[in-house]
């Protein structure tokens, strides 16, 4: 599986941004798809994850401005950011996790200014 995440830049505190993560390869209805972010000097975290039903979750500095959707015919994960902060700025990456492996993708990188 290799994943091709795009929809990164620059954006305003209180902007908004949409990411895409496309998958080529297999994925599986039982694959999780989703998004973490590092920021500067920080460990790789949890941003929000979604199952081929739908099923989502988020980590708690995003939920009611983040959301995460799958299209499943497209082998492609989203994430739309809205009232985006200055600490939201990390790079971003997106996941495929298949029972006990991860894939990744290359990052993508949001800025967000004061």
């Amino acid at each position: 599986v290799q994943l091709q995440a795009s929809g990164g830049g620059l954006v305003q505190a209180g902007g908004s941004l949409r990411l895409s993560c496309a998958a080529s390869g297999t994925i599986f209805s039982s694959d999780i798809m989703g998004w973490y972010r590092q920021a500067p000097g920080k460990q790789r975290e949890l941003v929000a994850t979604v199952t081929s039903g739908g099923d989502t979750n988020y980590a708690d500095s995003v939920k009611g401005r983040f959301t995460i959707s799958r299209d499943n015919a497209k082998n492609t994960v989203y994430l739309q950011m809205n009232s985006l902060k200055p600490e939201d700025t990390a790079v971003y990456f997106c996941n495929v996790r298949r029972v006990i492996y991860n894939y990744w993708g290359q990052g993508t990188l949001v800025t967000v200014s004061s």
